[in-house]
């Protein structure tokens, strides 16, 4: 699957490190890891296969949205954009959940 980015911050981040200093080192390399595995699926069906990455919907304020795992305290937040003939998957934010 495609995914893009909704902040600057998080692209630069996957594409040349910078930021990586803010998030423990298991964070960030969860994050490539995830992003590999968004990259290689055929569609979001793929992402729920993936029993590891506890891909769910999320609700109340956070409505619309879903989680992948990074660790066993993070997340990467994500929307799947529907209307494009291909969905996507636009990253959204990597937050502590405890």
């Amino acid at each position: 699957m495609k995914f893009r980015f909704a902040s600057r911050r998080l692209q630069a981040l996957y594409t040349s490190g910078v930021g990586a200093r803010r998030y423990p080192a298991s964070v960030v390399d969860g994050f490539f890891e995830v992003l590999k595995i968004v990259d290689a699926a055929a569609g979001v069906g793929d992402l729920y296969a993936f029993k590891s990455l506890h891909f769910e919907k999320l609700s109340g304020d956070r409505s619309g949205q879903r989680s992948l795992r990074l660790d066993r305290r993070w997340r990467l937040i994500v929307t799947v954009d529907v209307e494009l003939a291909q969905p996507e998957v636009v990253v959204q934010e990597i937050v502590d959940y405890h």
